[in-house]
């Protein structure tokens, strides 16, 4: 696997993994993080994750219900979290390896390009 730019990973679709592959290591997440600077490699490289602010609690609901939108086409489900009715904390990992994969960083462009067209 390369390391792709944002545009490349947004226009990939994510591909169904039941395991049996290799996680991302932990070198090549951190270099494909290049693209994706607003996510943040656990301390484990097992996943990454984004936050955002938003200005109200049917703005945060809005956001994760458009993201689940696009998480279902592309079956690859991420961790969705709202707390202190405005924050949203979205995690990627692919629970099948135990790690991090292609599709991790697809969904994050993804994720990121959703992000932008709301305003974020």
């Amino acid at each position: 696997m390369e390391v792709q730019s944002a545009t490349q990973l947004t226009a990939k679709k994510c591909l169904p993994c039941e395991g049996g592959v290799e996680a991302c290591s932990l070198d090549f997440s951190s270099q494909q993080l290049n693209a994706l600077p607003e996510w943040q490699l656990s301390e484990d490289g097992k996943s990454i994750a984004r936050v955002w602010k938003l200005k109200n609690f049917v703005q945060a609901v809005g956001l994760i219900n458009t993201i689940a939108e696009v998480a279902e086409v592309d079956q690859h489900h991420p961790n969705l979290h709202l707390t202190d009715y405005r924050k949203v904390r979205v995690e990627l990992t692919t629970h099948a390896i135990g790690g991090l994969s292609e599709n991790d960083f697809i969904l994050a462009a993804k994720i990121d390009s959703i992000a932008r067209v709301v305003g974020l």
